[in-house]
Order: C-alpha cells, then sequence, then structure tokens
C-alpha cells in the first residue's frame, strides 16, 4: 500500500519474478502442475485457440470485463489449469501470497445443437486431424463459430467462481483463466470436445464409411483379405480400432472384428529393403520387415532389451504403434516434442493419439506434456 492509500504500483517484471517463485514453490509439492505458458505474448496461435477467445469477447456481457484477464495470462499468473468434461480448475496468482483458486462450469452442447452440427458436417471432414488443426471449409467454420447454435458456449452456459475477495462479477482471475483455456487449445484442441462433452468421431464417421463404400465400389472381385489398420490410417488420416500392446513386445494387434473387404490389389507397403517379401497377413508384417537381431531385440530376448528399442517407420504399422513403443521404451517419460522429433508427426496428430491412449487407460501424465506407461 502507498503513502496515499492506494495500491502500490507492480511492474510486468515484478509481476513474472513473483509468479515464477510461486510456480516453482507449487512444483515441489505436485509435480503435475500444469501452468499456462504464453510465448511473444501471443494469447492464441490455432483456429480453436483464437476462435475461443474470439467468442468470449463477442458477447456484451464479456466483453467490458475479459479484458482484464490478458495481462495475466501473459505474465504467467495461471499457474495452473486443468481442463475435464463441463469443469475447468485453476490456480491464479494475485496480489496475495497464495494463490486464487478458480473454477468454470460449462454447460455440454445441447443435443438439438449436436444433431444439427453432425447433419451439417456430413461428407465433409476426411480426417480427425484436419479438424484438430481447424483445416475445414469455410462454411464449417461458420457452422462451428454461429452464435448460440455453433459448437462454442454463451455465457449462459457458463458459470465461474474465484476465492478472491473482488466484488466483480468476472475478476481479473477468472479472466485470465478463461484466455488460458484458449493457450490450452493451442496445445491439444481435442480439449475443446473433451470441455463440451462432445465426441470428434461423431463428426467424421460418416466421411470415413464414404470412403470406404467408395473403394468397394471400384473394386471388381471381392476379396477376403483385410485392409491393414495402417492402411487406412494413411487413407483418412487416423487411427482406426487398432489395439496397443502395453506387454513392452513393440508389436501392434489388429483386431479382428474390423473386417473391411480389401480391394483385389493390395495396397503397396513402403519398402526400403530388397527382397521383402508381400504380405498377405497383417499379423506376419513385424516378422517380415524386422530382421533376425532386431526382433530379437525388440521381442525383449536380449539382456539390453529395453535400451535397444529405435522406433523406426519401416517397423511399426500404425502411428499409434510408434507411439506406444516409444512410451513404453521410455520409462522416465517422453514429451510430445521428442516424440515429434521420433516419428516425424505433427504435434496435432500426437495430441490426438496419446489422448487416446490416455482415455483407455494405458498412458498417464507425469507432468504437462510428459507421457509413460500407465
Amino acid at each position: 500500500m502507498s503513502y496515499w492509500g492506494y495500491p502500490r504500483y507492480v511492474s510486468v517484471a515484478e509481476k513474472k519474478a513473483k509468479a515464477e517463485k510461486k510456480l516453482k514453490q507449487l512444483r515441489k509439492k505436485n509435480p503435475d502442475i500444469q501452468p499456462v505458458v504464453i510465448e511473444d505474448n501471443i494469447l492464441a496461435r490455432t483456429w480453436w485457440g483464437k476462435s475461443w477467445n474470439k467468442n468470449l469477447e463477442r458477447y456484451a456481457d464479456y466483453a467490458n470485463r475479459i479484458g482484464r484477464g490478458r495481462s495475466y495470462v501473459r505474465h504467467g499468473a495461471v499457474l495452473d489449469l486443468k481442463i475435464d468434461t463441463g469443469k475447468v480448475t485453476a490456480l491464479v496468482q494475485g496480489s496475495t501470497s497464495r494463490p486464487y483458486e478458480v473454477e468454470i462450469k460449462i454447460q455440454a452442447i445441447s443435443q438439438a445443437n449436436w444433431s444439427a452440427i453432425k447433419k451439417q458436417c456430413e461428407g465433409q471432414l476426411k480426417s480427425l486431424q484436419d479438424l484438430l488443426a481447424g483445416k475445414f471449409p469455410k462454411i464449417l467454420a461458420d457452422i462451428f463459430f454461429a452464435k448460440e447454435k455453433g459448437l462454442f458456449p454463451s455465457p449462459q452456459a457458463i458459470s465461474f467462481d474465484c476465492s478472491c475477495p473482488d466484488w466483480a462479477s468476472m475478476c481479473k482471475h477468472v479472466a485470465a483463466a478463461l484466455y488460458g483455456i484458449g493457450a490450452r487449445f493451442d496445445e491439444d484442441p481435442s480439449l475443446f470436445f473433451k470441455l463440451r462433452g462432445a465426441d470428434t468421431g461423431d463428426l467424421i464417421t460418416r466421411a470415413v464409411k464414404d470412403k470406404t463404400e467408395e473403394l468397394l465400389a471400384k473394386t471388381k472381385t471381392k476379396s477376403a483379405k483385410v485392409i491393414a489398420d495402417a492402411d487406412l490410417a494413411d487413407i483418412f488420416g487416423i487411427d482406426l480400432d487398432n489395439k496397443p500392446d502395453f506387454a513392452g513386445n513393440g508389436t501392434t494387434a489388429v483386431r479382428k472384428k474390423s473386417a473391411v473387404k480389401k480391394i483385389a490389389k493390395p495396397i503397396a507397403l513402403p519398402r526400403k529393403r530388397k527382397n521383402i517379401p508381400k504380405i498377405s497377413n497383417p499379423a506376419e508384417l513385424d516378422k517380415s520387415l524386422y530382421s533376425q537381431k532386431e526382433n530379437r531385440d525388440i521381442l525383449g530376448n536380449s539382456p539390453n532389451a529395453r535400451q535397444k528399442v529405435k522406433v523406426s517407420k519401416r517397423g511399426s504399422k500404425t502411428a499409434t504403434g510408434q507411439v506406444v513403443e516409444l512410451i513404453v521404451a521410455n520409462k522416465a517419460g517422453i514429451t510430445i516434442a521428442k516424440l515429434v522429433e521420433k516419428t516425424g508427426y505433427s504435434k496435432t496428430k500426437l495430441y490426438s493419439i496419446v489422448h487416446r491412449l490416455k482415455q483407455q487407460g494405458k498412458i498417464k501424465n507425469t507432468s504437462h506434456g510428459v507421457y509413460v506407461k500407465a
């Protein structure tokens, strides 16, 4: 408090230092803490993050108040933010030494709106990656962003509470957490659908079905052979019905129930070695593509099998299989950045894979963005 009774001016540098100090203290007690980090003062970079912020700012109820949280989230005051179905919890550093607790509740998208959106998306979304990356026709962007009827919540669907003494209906701590949600969608867009209680699979099922029927229609003679999950992943941009094996043997099992009939001419597998035989049975893929020594290492028949596991696109049938092998091989945990480096896949694709594996209970976080075998 200053001499004249007004609050003492606190510089941005001082606020950042205070937030960083508190974050270090909290990490000692809770290693799983997930702070919101804003780079270059840009609140959001992806379509989902930008649209989340724009949606909040377009409502008169929020337009004059949400701006109070911009500087807070930019200087790292959101020390922790976790998104679950219909709820967001956050810790926001304020003027006191103890961070304030924020809880934001968001109603699930109504069944009427969700049904209408699904119908309008039929045949227009080709893959989960395109959806999460915001790469879809402008007409779908308009449908998703439609006021009151789109995917984004109106103020009537949002309620919040903060432990601070501020009398305002939306304090700067809540506003900072709301902007923090948009930043989190930049990291993992699938969290948007989790928050809204919507299933992304509903939006692309029709496109997958149409593509499958198109392939079968072009087939002159039907075959009993099954299209491998790896081939479907290449066609649709997603991994379909694959069952990762977490026993540590580095193989990926294919569900027998996915009995989609294969076109007469088998889809060619990439070959980097000479004299690799054509594979008619997907279960034999690992045997043919690995040398005997590589199989011994990956299957655990050597003393240092875990240390020797190195994933190559040649050896894993699906993107999920490669991610599984890398996570199993790194007991201390592996980051998304490292997965990008090892696999060559985009962050968006990897986030969708690890999100699905977490839902299956196969992997878990040791901290934000670091994954280990569950």
